[in-house]
């Protein structure tokens, strides 16, 4: 089973449909059990990076998260799931995240409108499985008000608003997701389509 983290900050509805409409069975949950038995997880998230990240700790899930992926299995983080994956986050403060992939989540500071919110075509930096379905220069669906600076290392495809964004990156089996697939249409889904590949 794949399971869908509940942690009180997700649109959990939303991604598990769109889960479902490309043939991916997934079960919300914040059991622990079910998680730690979970083929995959997958981590949503809407809101502030401090209240998710205590929201994680209060449920004594970060442990857990950790504990799958050094299983070798997959996760993949969406929006504000993806920015939980790295080192450390300045918004309203400091604050230590799961530190499952280096860098750190900043503030967009630029010229243009913050948040980044609309539709983004995105580049590639690199092949991966999950973008098999889609093209360069495709569009999708953002909308955050920070962003993960780290190295290109982990970088498979980004965006340009007023800076380099990344949108989509992967470390081993850990995959972070900035925008929504769940709201980006056909692109979206042909993603979840291709994590749901590699997760079987």
């Amino acid at each position: 089973m794949n399971i869908i983290i509940d942690y009180g900050l997700g649109n959990l509805d939303s991604v598990s449909r769109a889960f479902k409409m490309v043939g991916v069975e997934t079960k919300i949950s914040n059991d622990i059990n079910e998680i730690n038995n979970a083929n995959s997880i997958i981590l949503p998230g809407v809101g502030a990076f401090r209240d998710a990240i205590n929201s994680l700790k209060d449920m004594k899930l970060i442990p857990v998260i950790k504990e799958h992926v050094d299983k070798g299995k997959f996760l993949i983080g969406i929006c504000l799931g993806m920015q939980l994956l790295y080192e450390k986050s300045y918004e309203n403060g400091v604050y230590e995240g799961l530190g499952l992939i280096k860098g750190n989540i900043e503030k967009l500071d630029i010229d243009l409108k913050v948040p980044h919110m609309g539709w983004n075509n995105i580049k590639f930096n690199k092949k991966d499985e999950i973008i098999k379905y889609i093209n360069e220069d495709d569009y999708v669906y953002f909308v955050h008000s920070y962003y993960a600076n780290s190295s290109n290392e982990e970088l498979v495809a980004y965006t340009d608003y007023g800076k380099t964004i990344p949108a989509i990156v992967r470390k081993n089996n850990i995959y972070g997701i900035q925008f929504h697939p769940e709201k980006s249409s056909k692109v979206g889904a042909n993603i979840l389509k291709a994590y749901g590949e590699m997760i079987k």
